[in-house]
């Protein structure tokens, strides 16, 4: 049953907007505990940190986006779906980068470069190519999700040469009881279930009373909303000194948005991707390249190449208003 309990009258607009933010709240909170609750058990299982961090935190901090797209698909409102996915791509590489490369440039390690970012790419690509003909079938995302097995054992496998070198990825683990993790887990998993319905069911409301299609909607207010903890983690790392960590916070979430949310999504609901353009699918892929590009001159993002992302994300920002 849909949670949404207003009509869609310009007068419930506000009232609208209010559950949207709160729903969002609730998403991001939920996925935080959810993730702890995780870390913790990991922890207590013995699983070394890198592999936490790599597997269990990543896959968390893609939560918001993996419930909200999955609720949209099997509510019947694939434009959300997919738009969220697409604009949180196009929100991370553009915005979160450029933002952060202003505020610090990005020093970018050689791995990143000829690994990570290509695979980013790449998935941005088969994404583009299996949307040309208006469906994410079944098939489709079954590719999608071999693709994402596949960049984890990859990771995995650097991971173990990183564990050999004595490397650790989670400067202060989660050290919690069994009983606290798994009613963090609980209500974690509740929270993004709640939150997310009442996320999706107002952006739609808010969508139909302004007169704007879900895909829009989804490319906007839904993509910005699910990427804030990016955002967030992103801009306060470069303001410390530590701006490398936003390359990677966006190359993980890129990739785990396409291959794991749109892999699993599509296998439990077959989408359509109504009202998303090859230019929204182009506008992915092209800030993907330009990421690789500026990473690849002096591996390092410098300050006026984060203001040409910054800036690419307003001029695209302001392509999708001119067409309301």
């Amino acid at each position: 049953m849909s949670l949404l309990l207003f009509n869609f009258a310009p007068s419930q607009t506000w009232i609208q907007v209010a559950l949207l933010v709160i729903g969002i709240v609730a998403v991001v909170k939920s996925a935080g505990w959810l993730t702890d609750g995780s870390v913790g058990i990991a922890t207590r299982m013995g699983i070394p940190q890198i592999v936490i961090g790599l597997t269990v935190v990543a896959m968390g901090t893609s939560m918001p986006e993996f419930f909200v797209s999955l609720m949209s698909a099997l509510g019947g409102k694939p434009g959300l779906a997919v738009g969220n996915v697409v604009g949180s791509n196009i929100f991370n590489a553009l915005l979160i980068v450029g933002v952060a490369a202003m505020v610090a440039p990005i020093s970018i390690l050689h791995g990143t470069v000829k690994r990570d970012i290509p695979f980013a790419l790449v998935a941005s690509v088969v994404l583009l190519m299996l949307c040309l003909d208006g469906n994410i079938s079944r098939v489709d995302s079954a590719i999608l999700f071999v693709l994402f097995l596949v960049f984890m054992y990859l990771t995995l496998l650097e991971a173990r040469k990183g564990m050999k070198a004595g490397e650790d990825s989670l400067e202060q683990p989660v050290n919690i009881g069994v009983g606290k993790a798994s009613l963090l887990i609980v209500v974690g998993l509740i929270g993004l279930i709640v939150g997310s319905e009442v996320f999706v069911d107002n952006a739609s409301a808010l969508a139909h009373t302004l007169g704007v299609s879900d895909a829009v909607i989804g490319l906007t207010i839904v993509a910005c909303g699910t990427s804030l903890p990016e955002l967030a983690t992103s801009t306060v790392a470069a303001s410390r000194g530590n701006s490398g960590i936003a390359i990677g916070n966006v190359l993980g979430s890129n990739v785990f948005n396409i291959l794991m949310i749109l892999g699993v999504t599509g296998i439990i609901s077959p989408m359509s991707t109504q009202g998303i353009t090859t230019v929204d699918l182009s506008v992915m892929v092209i800030s993907m390249i330009l990421l690789w590009l500026f990473s690849f001159t002096k591996y390092r993002i410098e300050r006026w190449e984060g203001g040409v992302l910054s800036a690419l994300f307003i001029g695209y920002i302001a392509y999708l208003l001119c067409q309301v």
